[in-house]
């Protein structure tokens, strides 16, 4: 299992298909990276399983590039076919532990646990190197996820493993996230949905300290 002290702390880029069709794809998450984000999910539920081959396979080479861990939302096996730095996994994408066996130890594996402090524990448990929760805001990606208060993130912090937090995140409200203790902020639309992916990346950065 990856250690918890490895995990970087910043802005999480997760693509969408809707903000990020295949022609964008690249060159949008290179500003993400330009602009200083740390981690990127490749989160696709319309393509084909051939579609999604190529697009993880080109996103891999831009984070490889940038030495910024590449997870794969959804799909261990696209995981280790690739050979990406993990997986993120929903509560209905499959077991941690077999996910674990299958990418090995140094894999990084995080888990939707939308606001609960339990299915943290169980995720945890099963060998998750970060939690995740929200919806925190009113989200399109995620509107029908159970909502999340901040200060969840305060009794996450006690659960001893890093803390992502999604859901309907802009620059306005962040802050607080970043206060109340999250790790990682987890941004589709706030990040990819605007005119300046690299400037509007380097804010989201700046938010946590050096």
């Amino acid at each position: 299992m990856t250690t918890t002290s490895t995990l970087p702390r910043g802005l999480y880029a997760i693509t969408d298909p809707d903000l990020l069709p295949e022609d964008r794809l690249v060159a949008s998450v290179e500003a993400a990276l330009r602009g200083g984000a740390v981690m990127v999910q490749y989160r696709d539920k319309q393509a084909s399983g051939t579609d999604r081959l190529r697009r993880a396979r080109n996103l891999l080479a831009v984070c490889n590039n940038a030495g910024v861990p590449l997870l794969i939302n959804d799909d261990a096996g696209l995981a280790k076919r690739v050979g990406a730095a993990g997986a993120h996994l929903g509560q209905e994408d499959g077991e941690l532990r077999a996910a674990r066996e299958l990418l090995g130890p140094d894999a990084i594996l995080g888990q939707t646990c939308h606001a609960s402090l339990e299915l943290a524990r169980t995720a945890i448990h099963a060998g998750a190197d970060y939690v995740a929760f929200g919806r925190f805001f009113p989200s399109m990606t995620k509107p029908g996820a159970p909502a999340a208060t901040p200060d969840l993130l305060q009794q996450a912090r006690q659960l001893g493993r890093p803390v992502s937090a999604i859901g309907g995140i802009t620059l306005e409200n962040a802050p607080l996230l970043v206060a109340q203790g999250t790790d990682l902020l987890a941004v589709i639309g706030g990040l990819f949905g605007t005119d300046d992916i690299e400037a509007r990346a380097r804010a989201f950065a700046a938010l946590f300290p050096v």
